[in-house]
């Protein structure tokens, strides 16, 4: 899908890679797809941006699944899941 206009890929053509992107990124595109997303990426500044930004949370929350966190804050997390929970299901 590449742009037939001197100014680059529009922002409609930018939101329809967005999710193959992401797909990308989770190796669930065919090889096909692959190249042509990368050749967007590779002449859209802002898909690269984006994409580099999803790599670098991926990364970080890849790396952030693999700690355990303290019993005492998994609590108050869990407590506060039920607070807003319950505020929900009250309004």
């Amino acid at each position: 899908m590449a742009s037939t206009h001197d100014h680059g890929p529009t922002n409609e053509e930018c939101a329809d890679f967005l999710e193959r992107i992401m797909r990308l990124i989770d190796n669930e595109l065919e090889e096909g797809d692959c190249a042509v997303v990368r050749a967007h990426i590779d002449t859209c500044n802002p898909c690269l941006e984006r994409y580099d930004l999803q790599r670098t949370v991926k990364a970080l929350v890849a790396r952030s699944c693999s700690e355990k966190a303290p019993v005492e804050l998994r609590d108050r997390v869990r407590v506060r899941i039920q607070e807003i929970q319950v505020r929900i299901t009250e309004t």
